[in-house]
């Protein structure tokens, strides 16, 4: 969080204010007082679990979000990308957004301290629709605009287990929105994380404390954490203080058991925040959630499987609108092999949603209130056609309140070689059904309109297709290459309506082709190189001056380097390359980060990183291209220390 706050005596501006140190210094000195303490050997060795692994284990890792089952990684007919809680961990990274930034596959911006434009294979931007976002299999995005509030989306980092990122049609299997890809956030189970943690960081932009405890509970295992967390204000390309400072505090808990009867998971959340603005008052935001998930084995190596949630999210942002969501949601699963090693998944689903947005003078959803229901079968069935060939097909019948039944087909054909790379073709129909922005938002609230909603939005609609390859050239040398190409239709444009009003129409077509490609070199032990590269191109048909529908460079490259320098010290440099952005435009840039952390007791671990290394002043990341043009801010360069400890 920040240590600026907005002074109401000098009209508004923003400038520095002395913080108060006092919990941090509390922390730290705990942390320094209780670091001796002898320590699970276990919770330590987790922590490097990962890079200590070869790229050969690394291909038997198990993924769960291509196909909502078990499969190795290796395997996996999608392009997959996996951020374990190792590779966060020696990252620095000090939120989700920043620990996305590790996978190739996505393109992520900052836009200022609470918000950031984050997407897979294009149309980025802050309201980004078209990218499925989940933490522990919840869904996270808001029904008010398809998309995810990266400010209300976090958990404890240290936690994490891995963070898979598939781009690529996901409809079949994970329904309406997952258009480009799907991101699914795994937390640890809680048999992993027993003893204590605590945490401290400090930096120039963020500061931030957090603990954990984990133990026993009967037959199974859990854990609690909580944490608090202040982020700084950005400056504009001027010097000019921006107004978007914010802090933060998140608990939660997670218990598993594990027995003859299956698996059993709780998990909850609950999180309170707010978020200086231009404007009047400051933007609150809140949460809570409830999930249950329980994984059943049957005879004959079948599995049923259920999850539910509850989930609650609240935003007031003074002067513009108020929001308090609900939604419930439950979904049954069916697993089993047949004859011939016919694999076939059926599920089905069902989600509630009860919205009341709070209208000001200046915005409007109309109705204020309105119930959302969503209900879904799906069946996908995979065969072995010839050794080593596979045929995997699937559909899936959605139907929402706005736009009906939506039907969303794949067919896959993946073959594996015997030198054990895996090679596939995709074709699949995907749809971003309609949110509440697209059909009921109003401005003024009172007629006469000039922001009208389009109450006949349709779905857009995406025909999708790729062509994988993933292997190993050598123990030392894994790799992944993806070409894909879409062929947009119906997507959100902006039409002068009957009445003189803007309104939202469906009158955009697009065609995006392009690669994405990484790889992973292992030149010694305790060595790693990593490479990755994104090559992007869309062409656009329709009135797309006005507001375009993303803003994409058409490269990025990443290469990074991961060293342990002896048994107590890592040293992580990381380089990034985006290409420009056309509307608005905003020039390429280079940003390095580096990280090297210390061992330095069994117990305690000290970390310094550093980001954006050679830009003295920053440089700016995105900038909206929404009818109203917004300011560009500069991402600056930071440094940060941060303490982990552990007890038993």
């Amino acid at each position: 969080m920040p240590g600026a706050t907005q002074d109401s005596t000098s009209g508004g501006a923003m400038r520095p204010r002395p913080r108060n140190a006092a919990p941090y210094r509390i922390a730290l000195g705990l942390l320094c007082a209780l670091a001796p303490a002898a320590v699970r050997a276990q919770e330590a060795a987790q922590s490097n679990e990962y890079f200590q692994m070869s790229l050969e284990e690394l291909g038997d890792f198990r993924v769960t979000s291509v196909s909502k089952k078990e499969e190795r990684l290796a395997d996996a007919a999608a392009s997959v990308y996996v951020i374990t809680g190792d590779a966060i961990r020696r990252s620095g990274a000090r939120s989700l957004p920043e620990a996305l930034r590790l996978a190739p596959n996505l393109q992520v911006a900052r836009i200022d301290a609470q918000r950031y434009a984050i997407s897979a294979r294009g149309f980025n931007s802050s309201t980004a629709n078209k990218l499925l976002v989940m933490i522990d299999g919840r869904t996270v995005y808001t029904p008010l605009y398809s998309g995810v509030f990266w400010d209300a989306q976090a958990t404890m980092l240290a936690d994490i287990d891995r963070i898979e990122v598939v781009s690529g049609p996901g409809g079949t299997i994970w329904g309406t929105n997952a258009v480009n890809g799907v991101i699914n956030i795994i937390t640890r189970d809680a048999a992993k994380s027993g003893g204590a943690l605590a945490q401290a960081g400090f930096g120039g932009d963020n500061s931030g404390v957090a603990a954990r405890h984990g133990g026993a509970l009967g037959d199974g295992h859990y854990r609690l954490y909580a944490s608090a967390d202040r982020w700084r204000h950005t400056e504009s390309v001027n010097g000019d203080a921006v107004p978007d400072a914010w802090r933060r505090q998140q608990a939660g808990f997670r218990a598993d058991w594990h027995g003859a009867r299956g698996d059993v998971s709780l998990l909850g959340d609950l999180y309170r925040g707010t978020e200086s603005q231009a404007g009047p008052g400051k933007t609150t935001i809140s949460g809570a959630s409830l999930l249950l998930r329980w994984d059943h084995p049957l005879d004959g190596g079948a599995r049923l499987g259920m999850q539910t949630y509850l989930d609650h999210t609240g935003r007031d942002v003074p002067g513009a609108y108020g929001e308090s969501l609900t939604t419930a949601d439950a979904e049954l699963r069916y697993t089993m092999t047949g004859a011939g090693g016919v694999e076939t998944i059926l599920g089905g689903g069902y989600r509630l949603a009860s919205d009341h947005v709070r209208n000001s003078p200046l915005l409007a959803f109309l109705p204020a209130r309105r119930k959302l229901h969503w209900a879904n079968l799906y069946a996908q069935q995979q065969r072995e056609l010839a050794r080593g060939l596979r045929l995997i097909g699937g559909v899936r019948l959605e139907s929402n309140d706005h736009t009906g039944l939506e039907w969303l087909p794949s067919v896959k054909l993946a073959w594996k070689s015997n030198a054990g790379h895996t090679l596939w073709a995709t074709l699949a129909r995907v749809v971003r059904a309609p949110s509440r922005l697209d059909t009921d938002l109003y401005s003024p609230a009172q007629p006469p309109f000039a922001l009208a909603g389009g109450p006949g939005f349709k779905s857009e609609l995406a025909n999708k297709a790729e062509l994988g390859w993933r292997g190993m050239a050598h123990a030392s040398l894994s790799y992944s290459a993806t070409l894909f190409h879409s062929r947009y239709h119906r997507l959100r444009s902006v039409a002068l309506g009957a009445n003189g009003a803007i309104v939202f129409d469906n009158q955009i077509a697009a065609a995006a082709s392009g690669l994405e490609a990484w790889g992973s070199y292992q030149p010694a032990p305790g060595w790693t190189l990593d490479a990755g590269l994104l090559l992007q191109r869309q062409r656009l048909r329709g009135p797309v001056a006005v507001a375009p529908p993303g803003n994409d460079p058409r490269h990025q490259f990443s290469v990074a380097s991961k060293w342990n320098l002896g048994a107590a010290l890592e040293l992580d440099v990381a380089a990034r390359r985006v290409g420009a952005l056309a509307t608005p435009a905003v020039p390429a840039y280079t940003a390095v980060d580096a990280s090297v952390g210390w061992r330095l007791s069994p117990a305690l671990d000290l970390r310094l990183s550093a980001a954006d290394l050679f830009h003295r002043r920053g440089h700016v990341e995105f900038r909206e291209n929404g009818l109203v043009p917004a300011p560009a801010v500069r991402i600056q360069r930071t440094l940060t220390l941060a303490l982990t400890a552990r007890f038993p």
